[in-house]
């Protein structure tokens, strides 16, 4: 499959504002949002690729510009959903503890990732080499794009930031494609880790009888965040 203006992408955190709001982190991300749920975003429309092709020689060039404002249009979507997901889960954890939070997470994370999508006009999913849901897993460029994630964890890069975007050539049309890695954080190991309660281990049975998402230690890259749109 040819591919065009491959990036990696190991860019900052979105822009703070000075505005007061509510902070909390989930996957790797710092969310600041004034409420619960998923916030209105403004996402600035994409310049005409027919318009940038006459920028003088000293303007951005018009791929890398594309590339750009598709990677922010992506991280917006990511956030949307983390913290939607993630107010879903506080919830769900303070009232029935971490076997309530999986069966929340069970009915709540694939609508709410088909909400984003539809809302901000994309594809939006998460996939990993070690999967719990088998819609998670990954096809076989993204399983190439999380070994290299690996890779690049290795050589000492940090996973906050650690991210890959590209522009792909299918069937005549042009695909934007991002990818984020997804960190694994002290709370995560309480259903993803190796020294889970009985009653974890039993409603993750239950509920993944193929499960493969265990095992993992802090640190590790437990998957990424996937935004694909066709230009």
């Amino acid at each position: 499959m040819p591919r065009s203006s491959l990036q990696t992408d190991s860019s900052a955190e979105p822009e703070r504002t000075g505005e007061k709001q509510d902070e909390s982190n989930f996957d790797g991300f710092v969310f600041r949002y004034p409420g619960r749920g998923l916030q209105p975003l403004i996402n600035p429309p994409l310049s005409p690729v027919g318009n940038l092709k006459n920028l003088p020689r000293d303007q951005p060039d018009p791929g890398a510009v594309i590339v750009s404002e598709e990677s922010s249009r992506a991280r917006a979507a990511i956030g949307a959903f983390a913290s939607a997901l993630q107010a879903e889960l506080k919830n769900a954890m303070q009232q029935g503890g971490p076997v309530n939070a999986i069966a929340v997470c069970n009915t709540t994370a694939m609508p709410i990732t088909a909400e984003v999508s539809s809302e901000q006009g994309l594809m939006l999913s998460r996939v990993s080499l070690k999967n719990r849901n088998p819609a998670n897993a990954p096809n076989d460029w993204q399983r190439e794009i999380l070994e290299s994630f690996e890779n690049r964890k290795a050589a000492g890069e940090e996973l906050a930031t650690m991210a890959w975007s590209e522009v792909a050539a299918i069937d005549g049309k042009q695909q934007f494609r991002f990818m984020k890695a997804i960190p694994t954080g002290a709370l995560c190991l309480q259903c993803h880790g190796s020294n889970m309660s009985p009653e974890v281990s039993a409603r993750l049975a239950e509920l993944y009888p193929g499960d493969k998402a265990t095992g993992y230690t802090e640190g590790d890259i437990r998957g990424a965040f996937v935004v694909t749109r066709n230009l």
